[in-house]
């Protein structure tokens, strides 16, 4: 099995940043990507970003340029930081690790830019 721990969600104004981190343990080996996926209310969840095993990264159009993914592969960690966050990032966002043809989700931690 395999768990993820998200942290470092919060309340930020828009144009601030935030980053969140998400802890792997269990049997996590042979792990093809890692990422962040997020769901605002009335919406379905969607990719925000994603790194794959060889170290390539994913973005979703509406975040490129001011969100990061990089990983930490001697932590099994995985992070987000976002910069010139907008109200529209508003949501929970979800760790989600793949692992041949199953993926597997952290808990969610949410994330609101507010004024």
């Amino acid at each position: 099995q395999v768990q993820l721990v998200e942290s470092g969600g919060g309340l930020v104004q828009p144009g601030g940043s935030l980053g969140l981190s998400c802890a792997a343990s269990g049997s996590i080996v042979s792990v093809n990507a890692m990422g962040w996926y997020r769901q605002a209310p009335g919406k379905e969840r969607e990719l925000v970003a994603l790194i794959v095993s060889g170290g390539s990264t994913v973005y979703a159009d509406s975040v490129k340029g001011r969100f990061t993914i990089s990983r930490d592969n001697a932590k099994n960690t995985v992070y987000l930081q976002m910069n010139s966050l907008k109200p529209e990032d508003t949501a929970v966002y979800y760790c989600n690790l793949l692992r041949g043809n199953r993926g597997y989700w952290g808990q969610g931690t949410q994330v609101t830019v507010s004024s």
